[in-house]
């Protein structure tokens, strides 16, 4: 835990200083987002492996709040006195917004809304993440470039910002652009060995850290920023400052942007944190860890940080380098603690550059989900559709939008996946008791006279008729008309209407009027009987348990049907004897098959009484 915790906390500080960045507040600010909530979570968290802390998507959305509240400054008058008080309208802006999400969190984690998650398909989230990096990917640009671009947290605020900087492109700052091409291109190379050769290697090369000490070595003593004008971190204020309420304005401003950004970082991380339960076999709990992220974003918030959740890359360092439990977390922040009351001072020289190529090179994962696509199309169009259209919304119309977008959309695939259920036929594979979709396969055994039609949906009254015609087409006919046909036939239709012999009914019904025995294998049995669903004509016996127990009944009736002697076996059965049946043909070899044909007086017949 200790080794483990040294290596996350020098991630922790690297990336709580890039990922400010996407916060729009000064680099400090992130080492509080990278501190308070790990304290938090040790007390309250349920998952031993996943490192609390600043997260790429949660930290743009929140830097699309602070942009739309407090956006730049429209003047260009850039002097330090506007911009001390921009950064500290913003910072507080972040952390109101951390606040809130914070009480959202600790309000569902409270009143037992972990099972919210499910709302959010693991294909919502990956489309919705891999948007949120691309959205992190352009908004880097502008530090990597060092141009300056505006915030355009609306719906088109992509393309509004590419506009920006391709307008601007000739007034690029070259030493930056190389910086940040050499940091990136330095950083995917050797993060792509420590995948590839992570099980000969001890620990994972940490080239963030090795990276950000040689960038700031090199830009102060080659004094970067007077001679090449790039920009730099700068002094970062050493100890921490008074804790401070939340604005009411700012939080009465961003409901909507507090619970989604408490949804998706709730989201995010109780799927990294399932992942790792399941990999080392312990529990977590959904509404425990609504809790301990909502206090710890109360309390990051109450002290200026920005909401965290958890890095995937940070986690896998913790989980990779041995850590166990949460110690691990606690040494971390023990590391950041470091940085924040001794030695932030020696970051000072360390060009934003840098610090925007290390929150790219944290974006590998995200951005090969795009892998996905073809492999939910495969598995199910549904899911596809859905990753698509999330990320489209996410990327187009913007995060906070777009989540709800996609939201919406899932939703609505809900009601039209129970309005149009998958209908299929039936029949016996292999020769055994197992019955598929007779299209998928060659080797099918279908008894004479039997049609297995199966719904793969709840049937209610949005998708009845729909039931209705996919049930006719699958058995061929339609039983209402050949029943009419029937009464022409017989050229009694009118006088039997008159005098009430026969009723056409819209019931499934239908079929038992044609002496079509309709038989239903599935657990609906108690609750048609609540609804009052059997009458003479429609009997519970028409129920079975699953699908081979209805074939081999209806096989059974069939022989009894056929056969003199088993007819007048079956009449020795009514009067309290057991009949043994033997049938040959659902397996290569021969089966046997008991049934106990009970009788009026319901007495049990006992295995031996059986011949």
């Amino acid at each position: 835990d200790i080794i483990s915790g040294i290596n996350t906390g020098l991630v922790a500080v690297l990336q709580g200083l890039a990922f400010a960045l996407l916060v729009n507040v000064p680099p400090g600010y992130g080492l509080y987002a990278a501190f308070f909530p790990v304290l938090v979570y040790f007390i309250f968290g349920t998952s031993r492996h996943i490192s609390v802390g600043p997260f790429p998507v949660l930290s743009l959305m929140v830097g699309g709040v602070v942009t739309r509240l407090v956006p730049d400054d429209s003047t260009g008058n850039g002097t330090s006195t506007n911009m001390s008080a921009i950064n500290d309208e913003r910072v507080m802006v972040a952390a109101s917004v951390t606040f809130l999400s914070g009480v959202v969190q600790l309000l569902l984690g409270i009143f037992q809304f972990g099972f919210i998650v499910i709302y959010l398909s693991q294909s919502l989230i990956s489309g919705f993440t891999t948007a949120a990096a691309i959205h992190v990917v352009v908004s880097q640009l502008k530090f990597m470039l060092q141009l300056p671009v505006p915030g355009f947290n609306k719906p088109f605020g992509i393309i509004y910002t590419l506009e920006s900087i391709f307008s601007q492109i000739t007034e690029t700052n070259i030493a930056d652009l190389v910086t940040s091409l050499v940091v990136l291109l330095i950083v995917f190379v050797v993060k792509e060995m420590n995948d590839r050769y992570k099980e000969k290697l001890p620990t994972p090369i940490p080239i963030e850290l090795l990276v950000t000490v040689l960038a700031a070595l090199i830009s102060h003593f080659v004094n970067f920023e007077e001679k090449f004008n790039v920009a730099v971190v700068g002094k970062l204020e050493e100890g921490f400052q008074a804790p401070v309420a939340p604005d009411v304005g700012i939080l009465q401003n961003t409901i909507g942007d507090g619970i989604s950004i408490a949804i998706v970082g709730f989201a995010v991380a109780f799927s990294v944190a399932k992942v790792y339960s399941i990999k080392h076999d312990y529990p977590i709990d959904g509404n425990q860890e609504l809790i301990a992220f909502g206090l710890g974003n109360i309390v990051g918030g109450s002290f200026k940080g920005f909401a965290s959740s958890t890095a995937l890359s940070r986690s896998g360092v913790q989980e990779s380098t041995g850590g166990k439990t949460q110690i691990a977390g606690i040494i971390s922040s023990v590391i950041v603690l470091v940085v924040i009351l001794a030695i932030g001072f020696l970051l000072a020289p360390l060009q934003k550059s840098v610090l925007a190529s290390l929150a790219l090179g944290n974006l590998k994962g995200m951005l090969m989900q795009f892998k996905e696509v073809g492999i939910l199309w495969r598995k199910d169009k549904y899911d596809c559709v859905i990753w698509v259209v999330t990320f489209l919304a996410a990327v187009i119309l913007g995060l906070d939008i777009g989540l709800a977008t996609a939201v919406a959309f899932q939703l609505l695939t809900v009601v039209i996946r129970s309005q149009i259920p998958s209908c299929t036929v039936l029949a016996n594979v292999g020769r055994s008791n197992i019955y598929r979709n007779r299209k998928d396969y060659t080797d099918i055994y279908e008894p004479e006279g039997v049609k297995i039609f199966r719904c793969s949906s709840p049937i209610f009254f949005a998708n009845i008729e729909f039931f209705r015609e996919k049930l006719i087409t699958a058995v061929g006919f339609n039983p209402l008309r050949v029943l009419r046909k029937r009464n022409k036939a017989l050229r009694k239709i009118r006088k039997m209407l008159k005098k009430g012999e026969l009723q056409v009914t819209p019931t499934l019904k239908e079929f038992v009027r044609l002496d079509i025995d309709i038989y239903i294998a599935g657990g609906l049995l108690d609750k048609l009987e609540r609804s009052a669903f059997f009458d003479e004509e429609i009997k519970p016996s028409m129920f079975f348990l699953t699908i081979h127990d209805a074939v081999l009944h209806i096989l059974l009736k069939k022989d009894i049907a056929s056969s003199p002697k088993l007819k007048l076996a079956e009449e020795k059965g009514r009067n309290g004897d057991c009949i043994i049946i033997s049938r040959n043909g659902l397996r290569s070899r021969d089966c046997t098959v008991r049934f106990c044909l009970w009788p009026s007086s319901h007495r049990k017949c006992s295995s031996k009484s059986c011949s």
